[in-house]
């Protein structure tokens, strides 16, 4: 695979005529070519073979850089000696946008996470306005990886831009032979992910195959296989997906539903899911991209029309239960149906209550899981379920965790094949006991590949998940170990000053690496530091909008609750730990707000609700997160100290150590 439009040596690169180097970067374009387009390149040659000749012997040049996680590519990433100058031009720009000083920012991060042979490199975005004046003394900062925070020049400074780096004492003049052939491992966000995937690309193109991680894509081969052999069989199968937080489930999920996205297809297949927030944000950026790219090649669509067709296969799980029960004779226009954290489906009780409140059916009389497989086991041929199944997130009254979906197999559907990950036996999935009444079922097939033990959402740090895990289990001592192997790559740190929490996420984030406030929605008492878990989200501005939009979670104003962000992540998180789940007596006391006192819950499903709902807020960081916990106020007794210290030192012995002061300054 070619990564760039055009490469070569700088030696070569600088004899050639500019003519000859725009028609090989005009035949790779796939889009039309719009004189603007070859303008810019034109000026780019013109610039760079001008200044070049002097590094002629000592690196390469490559116009149009693939950046695959950001779908975008680089304008030039020009290679002298150990140093990547990542460039971005702005041609006819007398200015400096807020956007473009992000843009460079973000394609030299991506470089320098993702990018095998550019993790040990110096990395130096470089904003170019063609048309902008002298710019004047810049403060650069350079961070611990090497990695320059942007520089901005203007044509004519361009030159002494790059000299000035490259006579600095700290950088490496070292030979570096094949920089472009570097394996790309990316961990994209779900978001990123889902737009890739929605642009046609495989699983595998967008996720790690490291040798530390399970392949997604194998997991994703395994159901295709799953999914052709009940056609082929006209058979009907059941498939368990489990994983740890942020291990991809959702990810495999998606890159099934868009490989037959197809209607018209056999093998059309949707994705469904009860996560409001999750459907809505995914929905609405896979519209904006689409409109985007569409815009880029000239081509004006309706918002309305585009995110129909998204909505063609991300959908929410209760318009799809809406439908069946409209029509309950006649099967899903589905096949194949992917249901998304398949744990959080309605036990018995909580589906004949809404049926009786909500539709008027006082006969209802079956859980959420037992009703949804009905409807599938309506096709008179083949028809395959997927449960995409988290451990111990179930947050929510009512929400049956995944022993619902195999009481109801055994109760109602005898003929369905089952293929199961072993791993459902693992405490936080609650399957244990129900687990062995499979043990007599006939066409029960256990695989290693439908389970996804290593977080992919962060990159740094592959065990936070089992850090929350043991946590909250109270298993300190395997907890101390386990933060000393997190914390090497993956900084977690306390403060009791809400202000310094803000500032060190503020500081920490580079280019648009995002961050944001996150809390329990039973957190009532952090009001006094601004922290309203009742002031709703949209949580489509809140993940999806700009530094500019006071909405979004850039602005540290608005809070996300654990049913804003569960299946989604930030890069930074600042979570606010209230007196709803404190530590005392050696154990996790439970709290709820009610009037103008805590109450204690007693409840052994709402204590579980309350502790996955701080499992899910910890577990949304993919580069490191800040833990506030307030000191709390003697004159306010909703607010004592002793309601947090207990949970404070908890924290402190595992080793987690307070917020220094200069990291915020």
């Amino acid at each position: 695979m070619d990564h760039a439009y055009y490469s070569d040596s700088i030696a070569s690169f600088v004899t050639k005529e500019p003519a000859a180097i725009l028609g090989v970067l005009a035949s790779k374009h796939s889009f039309a070519l719009e004189s603007t387009q070859r303008d810019a390149w034109q000026s780019e040659i013109e610039l760079l073979q001008r200044i070049l000749p002097q590094y002629a012997n000592r690196g390469m040049i490559h116009f149009e850089f693939s950046v695959p996680r950001l779908g975008k590519r680089i304008d030039v990433a020009l290679q002298i000696d150990s140093v990547i100058f990542v460039l971005e031009f702005k041609v006819g720009d007398v200015g400096f946008s807020k956007y473009g000083h992000d843009q460079v920012w973000d394609y030299a991060l991506d470089l320098k996470n993702f990018h095998e042979t550019s993790l040990n490199l110096t990395l130096v975005p470089i904003l170019i306005a063609t048309a902008a004046g002298d710019v004047g003394t810049q403060t650069v900062r350079v961070d611990a990886d090497k990695l320059f925070s942007p520089i901005h020049c203007g044509a004519n400074d361009l030159d002494i831009a790059i000299k000035t780096v490259l006579n600095r004492p700290d950088i490496d003049h070292l030979v570096v032979e094949d920089w472009e052939r570097g394996r790309y491992c990316p961990t994209p966000t779900i978001i990123e992910a889902a737009v890739s995937l929605y642009r046609g690309h495989g699983v595998a193109d967008i996720s790690r195959s490291d040798a530390s991680a399970v392949n997604l894509a194998d997991t994703s081969d395994l159901i295709s296989m799953i999914i052709k052999e009940s056609k082929l069989k006209s058979q009907k199968s059941i498939c368990f997906v489990t994983g740890v937080p942020g291990a991809g489930k959702t990810l495999v999920g998606l890159n099934i539903a868009t490989k037959h996205i197809d209607k018209d297809s056999a093998l059309y297949s949707v994705f469904l899911s009860g996560n409001g927030p999750l459907v809505s944000v995914l929905c609405e950026a896979l519209t904006r991209d689409r409109i985007q790219l569409a815009k880029a090649q000239g081509v004006r669509l309706r918002k309305g029309q585009v995110k129909s067709e998204v909505q063609l296969f991300i959908q929410n799980i209760h318009h799809f239960r809406d439908d069946c029960l409209t029509d309950n004779t006649t099967p899903p226009i589905e096949h194949v149906v992917l249901f998304d954290e398949a744990q959080r489906a309605w036990n018995l009780d909580q589906t004949v209550s809404f049926m009786k409140r909500k539709r008027g059916l006082a006969n209802f009389a079956m859980s959420e899981p037992e009703f949804l497989t009905s409807c599938m086991d309506r096709h008179k041929d083949w028809a395959v379920i997927v449960c995409l199944v988290g451990g111990g997130q179930e947050i929510n009254t009512g929400e049956a965790g995944i022993s619902e979906w195999i009481d109801a197999l055994q109760r109602s559907f005898p003929n369905w094949s089952v293929y199961i990950s072993n791993r459902l036996m693992d405490s936080e999935y609650g399957a244990g006991e129900v687990m062995n009444s499979l043990v007599t079922r006939e066409a029960v097939t256990y695989s290693q590949h439908l389970h996804l033990s290593v977080s992919m959402r962060s990159y740094r740090a592959e065990n936070v998940s089992l850090l929350v895990k043991q946590i909250l289990d109270l298993d300190l001592t395997v907890a101390q170990q386990t933060f000393q192997s997190v914390v090497k790559s993956f900084p977690i740190y306390l403060t009791r000053d809400i202000n310094a929490a803000k500032n060190w996420v503020r500081s920490k984030a580079r280019g648009s690496e995002r961050y944001g406030l996150v809390a329990s929605s039973q957190a009532q008492r952090l009001k006094p530091y601004a922290i309203d878990v009742k002031s709703p989200i949209d949580p489509v501005h809140w993940f999806l909008d700009g530094k500019e939009d006071v909405r979004s979670s850039y602005f540290l104003e608005d809070v996300a609750t654990e049913f804003h962000v569960q299946g989604l992540e930030l890069d930074w998180t600042c979570v606010t730990w209230d007196a709803d789940l404190r530590h005392a007596h050696s154990k996790w006391e439970c709290r709820s707000f009610c009037g103008s006192k805590w109450k204690q819950i007693h409840k052994p499903n709402r204590k579980k609700y309350l502790l996955n709902a701080y499992r899910v807020l910890l577990t949304r960081a993919r580069q490191g997160m800040v833990i506030f916990i307030p000191a709390g106020d003697d004159s306010d007794h909703t607010r004592l100290p002793g309601f947090y210290d207990g949970t404070y030192a908890l924290l402190s012995n595992i080793g987690i150590p307070d917020l220094p002061a200069s990291s915020v300054s």
